[in-house]
């Protein structure tokens, strides 16, 4: 039961892609059934998509059928990576960990991604008590974030899921 696939690409996904430089490298933590990264794929990025669920990846190949070799079995803690990236892509992969895993979210993203780069996506801002998915504050996510990065764009959501509608933010956070 995936009640956090929302089965499409959403519409800031869309706007932000318009703005990309062609080319540009993508990691996306957590893929998920790979909606985006099939998006992404097909307006020329250089993308990966991972996750570290088997049925998740197969999923995400069948659904991407012509991209499924841009979908890898990876944890996102431990896989070698490679050059770094321009931009990791974040859809329900913060808020999926454990949040006594958190700590190490934020200097593993920067280590991933270039100078500058972009952290990119939607963060779950609601209190919760079980999860997954484990929701944060804004203050939180500051304090997690910003020893790393700088806050540069947020907007609410505009095509929510029903299990983040009225809690989800479209954010961009620019490595320092």
């Amino acid at each position: 039961m995936t009640p956090w696939d929302a089965g499409k690409v959403p519409d800031a996904l869309r706007n932000y892609a318009k703005r990309i430089k062609s080319g540009s490298r993508i990691l996306i933590p957590g893929c998920g059934s790979a909606y985006e990264a099939g998006h992404l794929a097909e307006n020329c990025f250089d993308v990966l998509a991972i996750d570290f669920s088997p049925a998740a990846v197969e999923l995400a190949k069948k659904n991407l059928s012509r991209f499924g070799d841009i979908v890898r079995l990876a944890d996102f803690f431990e896989f070698d990576y490679g050059k770094p990236y321009d931009l990791i892509y974040e859809r329900a992969f913060l808020c999926a960990l454990p949040p006594q895993m958190w700590p190490r979210y934020a200097p593993r993203t920067a280590q991933l991604l270039r100078p500058h780069g972009e952290l990119a996506g939607f963060f779950f801002f609601k209190a919760t008590e079980t999860g997954p998915p484990f929701g944060t504050t804004p203050e939180a996510l500051h304090m997690l974030l910003d020893p790393y990065f700088e806050l540069v764009e947020d907007k609410a959501a505009t095509d929510s899921i029903p299990v983040f509608q009225g809690y989800e933010r479209w954010q961009v956070w620019r490595r320092r």
